[in-house]
């Protein structure tokens, strides 16, 4: 059974057609996933998903895209991060890619991610976009070690994943992987150890091949999962294997359900 450790069920594009998103999760050996939180105003629905579904998660944070949202405190991040359906504090981290000006806020966020991520025990949900030396020093200072998490959908080179992984963080392969010209990552997916990978959709965006250009779903994990074994001469059932078991052992909090 797969995970997808990381998709938006909440998000209209996924959330009206959610009995067939399940249904498919189901008919491609998919057996959980983790519902991202990306702002508090929308966290209720997100964790509501998470208590009407065994076989889902969630997380809560603000990402770091948004400006004009309710901006999280440590404390109140810690306590709803305390719910036990939610297993990680984020989505957050540092993206420079629309923040040209790298602000400030931006960063004050992150840290506050972390501190309570800390304070929870709980691990992070990192975001990184053209920003891996702010953010992986950002990381080091504020002893995310202690909690570790993973960076998710991962799109740097395989330097920037070793220093991630020295800092004890996992890395996480989405449909980008799939792609033929993203040699890089694929590099990463080849290197990274086995007991350190995740896989995710990030669904509704970056449907892996063969449906790039299309809505994605969870269901599609199975198609990150195929192009990672091929990378490293494995079977898709043994990543499956590994993959699953690497994320229970770093959300340490998410309950494994029988599969439903």
């Amino acid at each position: 059974m797969l995970v997808d450790s990381h998709c938006h069920l909440d998000f209209p594009d996924l959330s009206r057609r959610l009995p067939e998103i399940l249904g498919r999760m189901n008919e491609n050996g998919v057996g959980w996933a983790v519902c991202i939180g990306v702002n508090l105003e929308d966290f209720p629905g997100v964790l509501a998903l998470a208590e009407a579904h065994p076989n889902l998660y969630a997380t809560v944070g603000v990402h770091p895209e948004y400006a004009d949202v309710e901006e999280p405190g440590e404390q109140i991040l810690a306590e709803l991060a305390g719910h036990p359906k939610v297993i990680a504090v984020g989505e957050t981290g540092l993206d420079y890619h629309w923040q040209k000006d790298r602000p400030k806020w931006q960063r004050d966020r992150f840290r506050r991610h972390i501190r309570a991520a800390i304070g929870a025990g709980k691990p992070l949900v990192v975001h990184m976009r053209d920003a891996a030396d702010d953010t992986l020093r950002i990381l080091e200072e504020e002893g995310a070690h202690g909690v570790g998490g993973v960076m998710h959908c991962f799109t740097e080179t395989w330097g920037v994943a070793r220093r991630a992984l020295d800092l004890g963080f996992h890395i996480s392969f989405s449909g980008v992987v799939t792609f033929k010209n993203a040699l890089a990552i694929k590099e990463v997916a080849q290197k990274t150890p086995l007991d350190r990978i995740l896989l995710e959709t990030d669904s509704p965006y970056l449907a892996p091949a063969p449906h790039r250009g299309k809505p994605n779903e969870p269901a599609y994990v199975r198609h990150v999962a195929e192009e990672v074994a091929r990378l490293r001469s494995l079977s898709p059932e043994q990543i499956g294997e590994a993959t699953t078991a690497n994320f229970f052992n770093l959300f340490k909090h998410a309950l494994r359900p029988i599969r439903p």
